[in-house]
């Protein structure tokens, strides 16, 4: 499921306990707390107003009385139900919370370990399943989530209390550390890394930054103001676009390295008879995608620009330089 399919999925899922909590909210001020649009909103309800249980009867269906004045849920389908959760469904959702638990900046690590330890005891032994047989009632490092990253909790709280923050952020793409303030928006989990959405006040635009790399964070005095286009998530979730104004690489991947491309922001061109791919890719700064280049040996060979393929030719004969240097 893509990132953007996901992040709706989410939104649909939590709406109705939402509305539920605050029937007859106007669409302005459900639109605010939510983090979307007006728009957005509407078609969400539009499209929850479409679902329910299999056979799809009138008594199955999720009902809702909506406009832009009054949201109210009529029928909620039973979204309002206690869970039940058998052994194997617990054992499930607890890997799930353990992980989010040990992923930067996603969730309040003490939320999520309360949460871990009410499920466990719900459940009994049988969900516990591969969790430590006996662990040392003692060790509450796990469980007050006293070791999370003190830059992460600060980006978190700014995210939570909707003020502006100040951070340093390592660009891996510039190869630069920079210093900007920034005004969070939400954050998300992409390809197995956490990442903070914000609107960056230095670039006049949606950015995504990776939690592992914000070096520091501030946060700041003055409410977080994103415009009201930096709201519309769907539109700003992919981690790379063709930026025209980067330089471009015309890169050639031997038929064993193939992988590259699901892991790189990649175009292909075309394959040739032999089983290698050739592909295009942007890039930021020369000596970064010089180094990357370099790091896949023989599997990916640079056919243009000039500038990088000699770029690449004087790295690599400076490394052999330094081999020989070393064998004297």
């Amino acid at each position: 499921m893509s990132s953007r399919l996901s992040s709706r999925l989410a939104r649909l899922i939590n709406m109705v306990p939402y509305f539920m909590a605050n029937p007859g909210i106007s669409a302005a001020d459900a639109a605010r707390e939510l983090g979307v649009t007006v728009p957005n909103l509407m078609d969400d309800l539009r499209q929850l107003w479409m679902c329910g249980l299999p056979g799809y009867g009138p008594g199955d269906l999720i009902d809702l009385s909506f406009s832009e004045d009054s949201i109210t849920v009529i029928f909620s389908a039973g979204m309002d139900r206690p869970l039940r959760l058998t052994s194997t469904e617990a054992t499930v959702l607890l890997v799930a919370l353990r992980s989010l638990a040990e992923m930067p900046g996603m969730v309040d690590p003490t939320a999520a370990q309360g949460a871990i330890a009410k499920i466990e005891s719900a459940a009994g032994s049988a969900a516990r399943g591969n969790s430590d047989p006996d662990p040392d009632p003692d060790d509450s490092s796990e469980r007050d989530g006293a070791s999370e990253n003190p830059t992460t909790a600060r980006v978190r709280a700014a995210l939570e209390h909707r003020r502006a923050l100040h951070m340093t952020y390592y660009s891996a793409s510039r190869d630069a550390v920079s210093e900007r303030v920034v005004d969070p928006i939400r954050s998300l989990l992409v390809d197995d890394h956490s990442y903070l959405q914000a609107w960056c006040r230095q670039a006049e635009g949606v950015r995504l930054f990776r939690f592992d790399r914000i070096d520091a964070a501030i946060e700041l005095e003055e409410p977080a103001r994103p415009p009201e286009m930096a709201l519309r998530a769907d539109e700003h979730l992919e981690l790379f676009t063709d930026d025209s104004a980067l330089p471009q690489a015309l890169l050639r991947m031997a038929p064993d390295h193939g992988w590259v491309l699901d892991n790189y922001p990649m175009d292909p061109v075309r394959t040739l008879p032999d089983g290698s791919v050739e592909a295009t890719m942007r890039y930021g700064a020369q000596d970064w995608m010089a180094r990357l280049v370099l790091g896949f040996g023989s599997g990916v060979r640079v056919l243009g620009p000039p500038a990088l393929v000699e770029a690449v030719r004087d790295r690599a004969r400076a490394a052999l330089d330094a081999y020989d240097a070393l064998e004297v």
